[in-house]
């Protein structure tokens, strides 16, 4: 919708505007185009970023790297009754269980035998025998007698871990516990399995965190393809993309620090330490990924556009941060309050989002496409707007900046009191 919007209501609100739109001679909005047309804070900062280049790609790409550091040692699961705040009854619950009966109360297991019908001796014989190997298994609390069905074609029996349901010792005991049962299936010739909502969550984190790395591929190569389809470029695609990795690493590495490693939650008012729900590094890479490349789109374009007319590269990285630094700035401003402002729900579930793209997006707008983008692009120069011939006729043109209207525009005919130049 907002694409559609912004392709159909938007022009024809600018049309019926017209030149109303333009600031009246003497007007403020005229004094201040005329005060800051030479020079504004993105200008001076961009200058700034281009007296030394390479130093600012050194500290920006290596400050970025430590920051992402903590990323590594993230650690994914589903959010329970544990994460929730103290004052909740649901918390205290879930603490006094766990004080009582020990942590892994919350989060029992459960093991299913299922067999066919007229099967009734082989399920009670791997039911007996599962209960032999779970007592010889580490990380068991406590393991229930088999518990048969009415038609006794089915048992479980219940496993109660000395770890919490998010640790990750109960994520490994889950492990083992299916290679048990899976020694037990093949010995008895019935269906064994691990089963519970504990099991669940560690499939549901195994699945997710599984994913990650094609869906990143996946998001690397459109953003390769869909930038280089619209700057005609190879190395402004390939640049913008490693951004956006920095990016994405330095705020998996804030989120760990804080709500793994407990770096400031008292400050923040992080509900419970511990393994981050396993949808968010997902989600905040998917959104994280369109607001980076609309604010590369928002300088890049500007500085082509720029670079079209005069093939000045440096002159071009200054003026289109001239023209796009002001709406970046504001974009991210505006999206960080909004993430930021999620902080204070105290919600297990929303505040790593929150954070995790709130940071993103400060990290990515500043240091990365206003910071590292102008370096970059001055050390690379002309190359940066580089696109082999053959590759640009097999690319589809798509012409952001709207170069292919001003080419078709004709010449300006002059008027004269000549005759002979009227005719």
């Amino acid at each position: 919708m907002a694409v559609t919007l912004a392709l159909t209501l938007l022009p024809a609100l600018l049309g019926i505007a017209g030149d109303r739109l333009i600031p009246k001679p003497g007007s403020r909005a005229a004094r201040r185009e005329t005060r800051t047309h030479g020079s504004t804070m993105g200008t001076r900062w961009v200058t700034g970023v281009l007296r030394r280049p390479k130093r600012t790609v050194v500290a920006v790409v290596l400050g970025l790297l430590v920051l992402a550091v903590p990323a590594m040692h993230l650690k994914l699961a589903l959010t329970d009754n544990g994460s929730e705040p103290k004052t909740s009854s649901t918390r205290q619950a879930y603490d006094k269980v766990a004080d009582a009966f020990g942590p892994g109360a919350n989060g029992p297991l459960i093991i299913l035998v299922e067999g066919t019908p007229g099967s009734q001796d082989k399920v009670t014989a791997a039911s007996d025998e599962m209960v032999k190997e779970l007592a010889g298994t580490k990380g068991i609390a406590f393991a229930s007698p088999a518990q048969p069905s009415a038609d006794g074609l089915a048992a479980r029996i219940q496993v109660i871990p000395t770890t919490g349901p998010r640790t990750t010792e109960t994520s490994h005991l889950v492990g083992q516990l299916r290679d048990v049962t899976a020694h037990v299936e093949t010995k008895t010739g019935t269906y064994v399995a691990v089963t519970g909502i504990t099991a669940v969550s560690v499939d549901i984190a195994a699945k997710l965190s599984g994913a990650l790395l094609p869906f990143t591929i996946v998001v690397v190569g459109l953003s390769l393809l869909l930038l280089m389809v619209a700057f005609r470029s190879i190395a402004i695609p390939i640049k913008a993309t490693l951004g956006f990795l920095l990016s994405v690493g330095a705020s998996f590495g804030a989120t760990v620090a804080v709500f793994q490693w407990g770096w400031l939650a008292d400050t923040l008012g992080v509900p419970s330490v511990g393994p981050v729900a396993s949808f968010v590094p997902i989600l905040v890479m998917a959104v994280l990924f369109g607001l980076a490349m609309d604010y590369e789109v928002f300088l890049v374009s500007a500085m082509r556009e720029r670079y079209a007319k005069t093939r000045r590269s440096e002159d071009a990285i200054i003026e289109g941060t001239r023209h796009s630094a002001r709406v970046v700035t504001a974009a991210a401003l505006i999206m960080i309050a909004v993430f930021v402002s999620f902080l204070f729900t105290r919600d297990p579930n929303s505040m790593p989002i929150a954070l995790a793209l709130g940071f993103g997006v400060m990290i990515d707008a500043f240091a990365v496409r206003m910071t590292l983008v102008p370096a970059v692009l001055k050390l690379l120069g002309d190359k940066a707007w580089y696109l082999p011939r053959w590759l640009d006729r097999v690319l589809p043109s798509v012409d952001v900046e709207g170069a292919a209207f001003e080419e078709d525009e004709p010449e300006p005919v002059i008027l004269t009191k000549e005759p002979a130049l009227h005719a």
